[in-house]
Formats: C-alpha cells, sequence, structure tokens
C-alpha cells in the first residue's frame, strides 16, 4: 500500500507541474477582426472590382498544354488593372509565365512576391457561374478567387499606390507568377533559372501557402496569421496488379483488382505511416497555445508531458491534423478492363503521396512497398520530391514578415505553420533558404473549402488588409 501511495504521488507531480504552469503562463487572446468601417469598404469595392476583372478571365490550365496565347491575354488585362506598375517595372515574360523587376536603393536582399496565374478546372456543381466574378453578398465568387488571384491583386495594387506615392523601395523587389502552378509544371523553374542567369539570390521569398486563418484549430478563437515555414514532400505513385485475365463468367480468386481492393482497403483501415511532432509542428502548438481555451492550453503548453497524448489524438480529430503529423497517402486513380465483361491481365490503382520530415520520401515509399508487395503489388513512383528544410523562425526574414503583419492587423497573433499542401516556392529554394508561405487575406474556414472545390468565393473586406500588409513590407 505504501509503494501504491509513493507511485500515484510520483505520478501526480508532473500533472500538477503542468496545471502550475499553464495557471501562471502567458495567455491572450486574438484581437483583430478586418474593419468594415464605410472609408474600408469603399477601398474594399475598389479592389473587388479589380479581382472580378482577374476572375472573369478564365486561365484554367492543363497539364503539358502549351497556352501561351490564352496566358498573354490575361497580362493585357493585368496591364489595363495596374498601369503605373507595367510602366514603370521591367517585366519579362518566358512563355506565358511573369516576372517583373522593381529597382530599389539597394541590391542587398532582394525580395520576391510571388502568386501563380492559373487556376484549377472548376468542376462540379457551381450556384454561380465559376468565370462569373459576381460580387454578392459583399464577396467575390469564381474561380481563383482565393486561389491565388487575391493575394496577386494585392501585391500588384500594393505597387500601384506605391508608385502614384514617388515611392522607391529600400531593396530590389521581384514579382513572379507562373501560369502552371497547379500541376506543378515548368512555368517557375523558368523563371528560377532567369534569376539565377542574373546572379539574383533573394533574401526572401513569400507565396501562397498560410493566411489568416479563423479559428485554426480546436479550442483556438479568432484569426492568426499562419506563416507557412516548410511544406510537405509529395510523389505520384502507381500500384499495379497482374493476372491472367480471361472471362468473367468463369473468376478466378485473387484478381488483380481484388488485390487492389484489398490493399486500398488494408491501407485505409491500418495507417501505415508513423505520427510525430516534428519542431516545425510543435513550435506552431506550443505559439497558439497562449490563446487556446485552459483545457487544451494545458495540453498545447505542455508538450513536454502531453506530447504523445496530442500525437495520438489529433489524428482523430481531423484529416489536416493528421497531415500535418504524419506522412500520408490518398488513392486518386484506377484502371482495368476496357470492358465490363473481361478481366483485365493488369489493374492499378494510383496515389499522391505527402512526406513529413521525420518519414521522408525514401523511408515512406519503403514502408508502401513493402506493404503493396505482400498483395502482390509493383509499386512505381511516377514523380516526387521531398520536404523542404524549414525557415528558421528566429532569422531575419521571418521577422521582417512578422513585424509586417504586426503592423497591418493589430492584435492578429503570428504563429509558424507546416503546410501541407504544394506550392511554386518549392522550386526557389534552391536559390532561397528564407521561402515562406504565407498570403496576407482572412480565410474562414468555408472560403478554405472552397480552394480547389465548389462555390470558391472571397470575402471582399479582407482585401484593404491584404494591400497594407504587401505596402508595409515592402517599406520595411
Amino acid at each position: 500500500m505504501k509503494y501504491l501511495l509513493i507511485f500515484l504521488l510520483l505520478a501526480a507531480i508532473p500533472g500538477a507541474a503542468a496545471l502550475i504552469r499553464t495557471l501562471l503562463g502567458p495567455s491572450g487572446k486574438a484581437l483583430y477582426v478586418p474593419p468594415k468601417d464605410p472609408a474600408s469598404r469603399e477601398r474594399a469595392l475598389t479592389y473587388a472590382k479589380k479581382l472580378q476583372a482577374m476572375v472573369r478571365y478564365d486561365t484554367t490550365s492543363v497539364r503539358g498544354a502549351s497556352q501561351r496565347d490564352l496566358f498573354l491575354g490575361y497580362h493585357q488585362v493585368l496591364e489595363d488593372l495596374f498601369p503605373l506598375l507595367h510602366r514603370s517595372l521591367e517585366k519579362t515574360e518566358i512563355d506565358g509565365n511573369l516576372l517583373y523587376y522593381w529597382k530599389g536603393e539597394s541590391r542587398e536582399k532582394p525580395i520576391v512576391l510571388m502568386g501563380h496565374q492559373d487556376v484549377v478546372p472548376a468542376a462540379g456543381s457551381w450556384d454561380r457561374d465559376p468565370f462569373s466574378g459576381d460580387l454578392e453578398e459583399d464577396c467575390v465568387w469564381g474561380r481563383g478567387s482565393v486561389d491565388t488571384k487575391c493575394s496577386v491583386m494585392a501585391f500588384m495594387q500594393a505597387i500601384e499606390e506605391l508608385l502614384a506615392e514617388g515611392f522607391t523601395p529600400p531593396r530590389d523587389i521581384y514579382l513572379s507568377s507562373s501560369c502552371t502552378e497547379e500541376w506543378g509544371g515548368p512555368g517557375c523553374p523558368a523563371l528560377v533559372a532567369e534569376l539565377k542567369r542574373r546572379g539574383v539570390k533573394p533574401f526572401l521569398v513569400l507565396d501562397e501557402g498560410g493566411g489568416i486563418y479563423t479559428d485554426p484549430m480546436f479550442g483556438v478563437r479568432g484569426n492568426f496569421a499562419m506563416l507557412g515555414v516548410f511544406e510537405k514532400g509529395k510523389a505520384n505513385v502507381r500500384f499495379t496488379a497482374a493476372g491472367k485475365g480471361g472471362h468473367p463468367a468463369t473468376p478466378s480468386k485473387n484478381s488483380p483488382i481484388a488485390r487492389l481492393a484489398a490493399f486500398v482497403t488494408d491501407v485505409e483501415k491500418r495507417q501505415p505511416f508513423r505520427p510525430a511532432l516534428d519542431p516545425p509542428v510543435r513550435a506552431m502548438l506550443e505559439s497558439l497555445a497562449p490563446y487556446a481555451s485552459f483545457p487544451v492550453r494545458l495540453v498545447l503548453g505542455n508538450l513536454w508531458l502531453f506530447g504523445p497524448l496530442v500525437t495520438w489524438g489529433a489524428p482523430l480529430l481531423s484529416g489536416q491534423a493528421a497531415a500535418m503529423l504524419r506522412s500520408t497517402i490518398s488513392f486518386t486513380m484506377a484502371e482495368g478492363s476496357a470492358a465490363c465483361n473481361v478481366m483485365p491481365q493488369k489493374a492499378s490503382v494510383s496515389a499522391n503521396m505527402r512526406f513529413i520530415p521525420h518519414q521522408g520520401m525514401e523511408e515512406s515509399l519503403a514502408v508502401i512497398r513493402k506493404r503493396a508487395e505482400k498483395f502482390g503489388l509493383e509499386t512505381q513512383v511516377l514523380e516526387g520530391s521531398d520536404y523542404t528544410e524549414p525557415v528558421d523562425t528566429k532569422g531575419e526574414a521571418y521577422r521582417l514578415v512578422a513585424q509586417a503583419v504586426h503592423k497591418t492587423f493589430p492584435g492578429c497573433p503570428v504563429s509558424p505553420f507546416a503546410l501541407t499542401a504544394a506550392t511554386d516556392a518549392v522550386f526557389y529554394q534552391e536559390i532561397c533558404s528564407s521561402c515562406i508561405r504565407f498570403a496576407p487575406i482572412v480565410y474562414s474556414q468555408e472560403e478554405k473549402r472552397g480552394i480547389h472545390g465548389v462555390n470558391e468565393h472571397l470575402k471582399i473586406h479582407s482585401l484593404p488588409g491584404a494591400v497594407d500588409f504587401f505596402k508595409n513590407l515592402i517599406r520595411a
């Protein structure tokens, strides 16, 4: 009995320490909300009209297709909307991709601002024409309104206004906008190659990825600036099963499609990849902890104790949480026989994989290959790249972006963010160690659902803040 009491006492000590630490630790509220006063609304409407014109030009990109003429037409739209920028900046066009140069007072520590021109196909049933650019319910509706014509509008408008003031930036500014981002095409690599040819090594690259997220996770309420500090690796993989084929009237057991179905089911039911708190994810959770409700703050603020609980429990809350903690695989395509009455000699399923730092591309592929072999499947990697190295959150470039956030969006906390999607910024990693994924747009959960989905739309009241953010960043 004595030893049991000693054990219970020892077990209670860490919990008590965590409780005291939480009670005495910092707490706060995310106070920023986009202003909706008459002057802000008037600016928002002005910017919304420009975004409307950009959305109305259909820039859907097609994998592997040459679409230069399509994008040259879109460039004319940009020139009409931002005439000062196009008169004052040096413009380079490469197969529809755009690079602008704004000469600063110094060539030291140049900055690249990014946003792509192309959009994904507008599949599904929309409530409005996906390229209408309708302005209704204080929203701009249409494909590209969120991803990412809003941020391109914002940094071009910021430069338009600074030029009207006669402003010269303290350092060189480059604008980079590819037309093949949505399928990871050659557009951005061509722009990076051009900068390499010029000997330009950016101090900071700012692309899409994170944003100002409303209620970014369970128990954390308000608007938070989530700065993407790395992105997961990715690969497209095909799993193929071979068989004898034949007539379906006399089916054989263990057919190719049956083995593929068993494999997919097994992977869905028994997660093959291990979860863990990588340093950027841990930093994100710890930075959000002071703003969380007390029970969540107790957990997130004491990961030294509750880390295993978070690692086990977070994936049960949402797919987004799971994606931040482990490599993932999503089955997306299937092929088999060309007719219903023919057994296939070969069938396959394809998947998209995303790799986390603690279990990168090589190890994750080895894990899934071993699982596929149990079902007699061949694994073929069609294309792939590993995760990017994280940005130094204590470095000058990260601080520069954070300072611009605090100046533009008072009361908006800043947090590092683990990006589970892919961006063109990955191509800049070769020449820049500080590629931050952040668009200064307020995204509600509803707006995020529209990205690559139906009824994409953006509330216009976040547009003035986005323009001001880029002005503050350029001035810094």
